[in-house]
Order: structure tokens, then C-alpha cells, then sequence
């Protein structure tokens, strides 16, 4: 069965996810990667991620570039992304796209804090024809890794992590 999710996610949308469980996701998702999710958390910390223009609670974040080839994960498991999930998602982050294994440490995070993790295979052009717009949010100056709110229908993606289980571990 595939689950149909669409932004902004619920608290309730997530506590009925399950590990391995197929979805297809619909709505405005912000997209960032290693070079701007740091600055994001940045502005969490400082109390300024309201300059953004863009509500955290319930929103969806892609760990992608955006660029004229399309959209497609890049590894989540990278310090700069794997480091952002846990204040990303206290702060109201309710859904992480990307690819990869997280560690034990992020993957209880999420479950602390309610949010899941997806991944997407690497398929850049079914992504691109699921993609019908597209906006620079904060950090021009990135290019493609700036942070990027993009409109999608109908995502397809299997969720990874949620209730601080993984479909990397070995007992499932």
C-alpha cells in the first residue's frame, strides 16, 4: 500500500508511518544540502530562521541541489547534512529525504522529536517530471545548493527511519 502524504506533514502523518512503508509525497518541499543546512541550523540557533519566509512545522526537506539536470539525493550520512536532522526536526522538520544509512544516534532523534527519514532512490528524471516549480528561498550565492522550496506531486520514496528504527538494522 502506498501512503499519500501531503505538506504540510501532521504529528499524526508520522506517528502512523512505518519502517519500510511506501509513500508518495505531494506539496511545497524545501530542498538543501551540505553547504546550507549548517547556515539553516545557524539561523535556528540564533532565532532567526523566521527571515526565511518559509514555516519549518510540517515541512518536508530534500538533502539535494537544484539544478538545470534536476533533483536527486545526495548521501544523507554526511556530517554537515547527518548533523543538521536533530535540530532540524526539533524545530519542526517533520520529514528528511535523501539517501543512505543514518547512525543509531540520528535515527533516535527522530524518533524523539517525531520525524521521519525517506529515502529516494537516484532517480533524477522521474523527480525532475514530478517537479513543477521552483524557488530560490535563502542563499543565492550557493547556486544550486541554496536553499530551494520546489512544488512536487506525488514523490515517491520509502521511509527509512521513523520511531527510532531503521531500515538498516539488522533485526528487521
Amino acid at each position: 500500500m502506498i501512503r499519500i502524504l501531503k505538506t504540510p506533514i501532521s504529528e499524526d502523518d508520522v506517528r502512523e508511518m512505518s519502517v519500510g512503508d511506501t509513500v508518495e509525497i505531494s506539496g511545497y518541499i524545501l530542498c538543501g544540502r551540505d553547504a546550507v543546512l549548517p547556515k539553516v541550523v545557524k539561523m535556528i540557533e540564533d532565532g532567526t530562521v523566521g527571515d526565511l519566509g518559509v514555516e519549518l512545522r510540517g515541512q518536508v526537506i530534500f538533502h539535494t541541489a537544484v539544478s538545470p539536470a534536476g533533483v536527486g539525493p545526495t548521501s544523507s550520512n554526511k556530517l554537515e547534512i547527518e548533523s543538521s536532522i536533530a535540530p532540524l526536526s526539533e524545530a519542526g522538520i517533520k520529514l528528511h529525504l535523501g539517501k543512505g544509512r543514518l547512525h543509531k544516534e540520528t535515527v533516535e532523534a527522530l524518533g524523539r522529536f517525531n520525524s521521519a527519514y525517506a529515502v529516494i532512490p537516484p532517480v533524477t528524471a522521474l523527480l525532475g517530471s514530478k517537479t513543477s516549480e521552483e524557488k530560490t528561498v535563502a542563499f543565492p550565492e550557493l547556486g544550486m545548493e541554496a536553499l530551494h522550496l520546489i512544488k512536487v506531486d506525488k514523490y515517491p520514496a520509502v521511509i527509512g527511519a521513523v520511531h527510532g528504527r531503521s531500515i538498516y538494522d539488522e533485526e528487521l
